[in-house]
């Protein structure tokens, strides 16, 4: 069987009033990289936990490699997980803390150095093994901890919000080193995050969790192109889409008061929510007009915020075109490029 899958089927959590998880499943397959992304709040850090086995469900079934494990304690997981905090021993030197695991499994000495040696050469602080946690940067605190978590091989790789305690440039530089990391050990690994960035450049395939619900499960590209709701449509992407409210009759699509056609008709018609992406909307004297609320210069270009009625907008522009704050521009919308969502659902309609 093959090692490192992860199957959640029907598990429901809840904390006093508040649920945490609404019975959800999910299918992790093996060596993949998976990202639990979501706001705070939403369910995906539960989740981990209750894969780690830190937290029992109150309903529905956890396995790994065909294995229940729903109320099998850590230990019995053959699973490493690295915490926000990294969690480290204060007391005990890097190369200490590393090989912590190991000497709780009493493996042999000379094994013991030569893997805590090792996994410390796999993320490049094999030199500061002598050191202890207070000595170390932020970064090299980060480090050790992935290390302490690969150097028991584990079936699988569990990382809670793993960079969020680094500056904004090492956050970059370490998200490429974990995912080559990742794909050196070639272990299933799980990873907790509130940046939709990270989980898009990181991972293989995404859950996107709100209210404890799992609204969406795609690779980036299908999460980001075909978002299944509004919600995940407002959450993906940076600035996120447009949403605007609008009227659909068969290919034709009204939004404040002007009439657009699209490609082809649809099934459905009545109220619906239209998206756009900034990147999708175009400046165009035949198009709506809307007021230029403020303009934000990206360096490789502008940021406009516009209001199109009462609805404020977004689009990314090249160039200004001599266009200033408080003017009005005239706006269309790449017809191809437009989503549609029930209003009242929100529900993708395709």
């Amino acid at each position: 069987m093959s090692k490192g899958r992860v199957n959640l089927k029907g598990i429901y959590k809840h904390f006093g009033d508040f649920v945490a998880l609404n019975y959800i499943d999910l299918d992790i397959q093996p060596v993949e990289f998976f990202a639990l992304l979501g706001p705070s709040g939403s369910g995906k850090t539960t989740t981990l936990r209750m894969i780690a086995g830190l937290d029992s469900p109150d309903a529905g079934s956890i396995e790994v490699d065909g294995v229940d494990v729903t109320f099998a304690p850590p230990g019995e997981r053959d699973i490493a997980m690295v915490f926000q905090n990294y969690a480290l021993y204060p007391h005990m030197t890097v190369g200490e803390n590393i090989g912590f695991p190991l000497k709780m499994e009493k493996i042999a000495d000379a094994e013991l150095k030569s893997r805590v040696v090792d996994a410390a050469k796999k993320v490049d602080i094999d030199h500061l093994l002598d050191r202890r946690p207070g000595e170390l940067s932020g970064g090299q605190q980060q480090r050790c901890a992935l290390a302490r978590a690969i150097v028991r091989q584990p079936k699988l790789f569990l990382l809670d919000e793993p960079l969020s305690n680094l500056d904004a440039q090492l956050r970059l530089q370490t998200r490429v080193e974990l995912k080559k990391l990742q794909l050196s050990l070639n272990v299933t690994t799980i990873y907790v995050t509130h940046d939709q960035e990270e989980a898009m450049t990181l991972a293989d395939r995404l859950a996107v969790f709100f209210d404890g619900e799992i609204k969406q499960i795609g690779t980036p590209a299908e999460v980001f192109n075909k978002p299944r709701t509004t919600q995940v449509a407002a959450f993906i992407g940076s600035p996120p889409m447009n949403l605007l409210p609008a009227k659909l009759q068969g290919d034709q699509l009204t939004i404040e008061g002007k009439t657009i056609q699209l490609p082809q008709a649809l099934s459905s018609n009545g109220e619906v929510t239209v998206g756009i992406r900034p990147s999708h909307i175009n400046i165009d004297a035949d198009g709506f007009p809307a007021q230029l609320y403020l303009s934000e210069n990206l360096g490789e270009g502008f940021l406009l915020n516009l209001y199109l009625g009462e609805n404020l907008v977004k689009m990314r522009v090249t160039d200004m075109q001599g266009i200033k704050d408080g003017e009005t521009v005239k706006i269309s919308f790449d017809t191809d490029a437009l989503h549609l969502f029930d209003r009242e659902t929100g529900h993708r309609i395709d």
